[in-house]
């Protein structure tokens, strides 16, 4: 799905991030709300030769995987006007040709919506056919190459924590046990590697 068919006929859009948008969008926005998208479940499964890590190195940062039983919670954004192309024009870098990412437009449930309503959200989401794409792992995998991972946005480990924290803040009814297991093992590594010095 390209950015100009997305945009056809539309006066305003809602973008779903569900890893770094949801602490760090980086695009202009009429309004954001906390919520969720169904039949997906977030995975720590893609890698990040870019933001997160290199191509020797490469982080990993979150995509989702198919599964009809699954919540996934994150944060959509609403643009409008110019802040609609502006922002789709950015994000078709950063995730798009940076991070291989594809688009799909889904339901989106935000927390407030007494009404049970949705509205269709852009979703960014990586496949197993990307080059890029990492697969299953255990959290104490996944945990250890995030510890020692970087890029040119910043640690991976800051991706995973930042994550953690809008988790515990914005949503605390909701038990992610795939984050917060990475979380433990990525700490965990982090205080021996602390200890060690």
């Amino acid at each position: 799905m390209k950015p100009q068919d997305i945009i056809a006929g539309k006066s305003s859009l809602w973008i779903f991030g569900y890893g770094s948008l949801v602490w760090k969008p980086d695009f202009k926005y009429k309004r954001s709300e906390v919520g969720h998208i169904r039949g997906y479940k977030r995975r720590f499964w893609h890698g990040d030769n870019f933001h997160r890590g290199n191509d020797q190195s490469p982080g990993r940062v979150v995509t989702l995987i198919e599964d009809e039983d699954a919540t996934t919670w994150g944060v959509a954004f609403e643009v409008s006007g110019s802040q609609l192309e502006d922002s789709l024009k950015y994000l078709t870098v950063r995730e798009t040709v940076r991070g291989g990412y594809i688009t799909k437009m889904l339901d989106f449930f935000p927390d407030d919506g007494e009404d049970g309503s949705s509205v269709q959200a852009l979703v960014y989401i990586a496949t197993a056919d990307n080059p890029l794409y990492l697969g299953p792992a255990t959290p104490e995998e996944i945990g250890a190459q995030i510890a020692v991972c970087r890029g040119k946005t910043g640690h991976n480990l800051e991706y995973l924590l930042r994550l953690a924290e809008f988790m515990r803040s914005s949503c605390p009814q909701v038990e992610d046990h795939h984050l917060f297991a990475i979380e433990t093992a990525a700490l965990t590594v982090v205080s021996y590697l602390l200890a060690a010095q």
